[in-house]
């Protein structure tokens, strides 16, 4: 599983590291989908989640409309990335926008995935997460 909080910069020509607990995760294969995720962020999945993750978003009919939206959402911005031999993946151009990608970035594990977050943005997401109110939901959620 994908678990953590890492905070990171870009190395220069749009790359980052992957963390080395993510790279172990991937069990030494180097190939990851990297998608639109939802409320901003980048979501990463090893190739073989991202062919469960993709059947299950195929299982809604074309037919109808939110299946075709959801198709068009997730699957027009998905790339194929490889890591490099220091564990550097290229954020593709249009993914670095739609995340408005700068300096500061955060990758986060979300279990089946990771995702990529400006900085900014992920503080403000997580001080939400963390409100009492939010607290409680999850944990009426849990039992």
């Amino acid at each position: 599983m994908f678990l953590g909080e890492y905070y990171t910069t870009f190395t220069g020509h749009n790359r980052v590291i992957l963390p080395k607990k993510f790279r172990q995760e991937l069990g030494g294969k180097r190939g990851v989908v990297l998608s639109r995720g939802l409320e901003g962020c980048i979501w990463g999945f090893s190739l073989e989640e991202w062919q469960k993750e993709a059947s299950k978003q195929l299982e809604t009919p074309v037919t109808e409309r939110s299946g075709r939206d959801l198709r068009r959402y997730l699957f027009s911005a998905a790339e194929e990335v490889r890591l490099d031999d220091q564990g550097r993946l290229v954020v593709p151009g249009n993914l670095r926008e739609y995340a408005q990608l700068k300096g500061g970035v955060v990758i986060i594990g979300a279990g089946d995935h990771f995702e990529i977050w400006e900085g900014k943005e992920w503080e403000k997401l997580l001080k939400g997460l963390t409100k009492k109110e939010k607290l409680d939901e999850f944990g009426k959620n849990a039992s």
